[in-house]
């Protein structure tokens, strides 16, 4: 049995941590709440921007657009979203796992030859590289006002890279904020831009398009694809201090039980200590007696 005095100070550094846990608790709480907003108010546009897009992409018919055109390659390209720090559960392990796990089942499947990952966040960034698997590029994680221009220089180097050829197809991974305890990793293609299909139909309103449909998709689609790695940047970081909250709490509780537990086990070592000293005393009297 430990001595009272580590007993002693087990409890006092577990006080350390549950103070130091609820304090991050506190912090994400209050970080959680801007970024949810951020996400709120994104949502609405990004979705507009999306049935606005795909309608533009029915109506190309013969005009077809350089960024959506299906492409017989198969290199494909997954940005994976993650954290710069931990401390939030498995919100960055869970993500990267299930992006590598799509991509090795393409690869055994044969639907594509080649997948490489383009990793935001030290996180992401640690794993892929860790495991040695085809990282392309790491970008430092986003939020707040960097979070626009970030979304800005994916869209620009993932567009060049599809025109180009180097990549046939863009996927965007990462955790769709739900509520505070609950973050769905998901996802989602992105490039060649896909047309909807409900978009079509007998009561479709037909639009005429100044100067030209071709001319307007050169203008939408880069905005569109802005669009998206932005509304997933904000998703990811919201997503990252919900999830963060809900394991700074899990500690904080942990913490409270284990003090409990070494409480009782400090007062019963204390009171087996005090009554080991009594009988000591009432041995020796009654030796003194005899």
């Amino acid at each position: 049995m430990p001595s009272l005095k580590a007993v002693r100070l087990r409890i006092a550094s577990v006080k350390s941590t549950q103070k130091i846990t609820s304090a991050m608790k506190m912090v994400a709480a209050a970080k959680l709440r801007r970024s949810q907003d951020a996400v709120v108010a994104a949502r609405p546009y990004a979705k507009t921007m999306s049935d606005i897009t795909a309608g533009l992409a029915l109506a190309a018919d013969g005009q077809a657009h350089p960024l959506l055109q299906q492409r017989a390659g198969r290199r494909i390209a997954l940005v994976v979203m993650t954290s710069d720090r931990g401390l939030c559960g498995g919100f960055n392990s869970n993500l990267c796992r299930m992006a590598q796990r799509h991509a090795e089942e393409k690869l055994r499947a044969g639907d594509i030859g080649e997948a490489r990952y383009e990793v935001v966040g030290r996180k992401g960034r640690d794993y892929f590289k860790r495991r040695k698997l085809n990282m392309t590029r790491e970008l430092p994680g986003a939020a707040g006002n960097t979070a626009v221009a970030r979304a800005k220089e994916l869209a620009a180097a993932l567009t060049e890279e599809f025109l180009n050829g180097t990549v046939d197809a863009v996927s965007i991974v990462y955790n769709q904020f739900k509520s505070v305890v609950s973050q769905r990793p998901v996802i989602e293609p992105l490039l060649p831009v896909a047309a909807l299909p409900q978009q079509a139909g007998p009561g479709a309103t037909e639009f005429l398009y100044e100067p030209g449909k071709h001319q307007i998709l050169d203008y939408v689609l880069p905005l569109y694809i802005e669009t998206q790695f932005h509304r997933a940047l904000l998703e990811s970081v919201a997503s990252e201090f919900g999830a963060r909250m809900t394991a700074m709490e899990n500690a904080t509780k942990n913490a409270s039980e284990m003090i409990d537990r070494l409480t009782l086990q400090y007062n019963r070592a204390r009171q087996a200590s005090i009554t080991k000293e009594l009988m000591e005393i009432v041995g020796g009297a009654e030796a003194l007696k005899g």
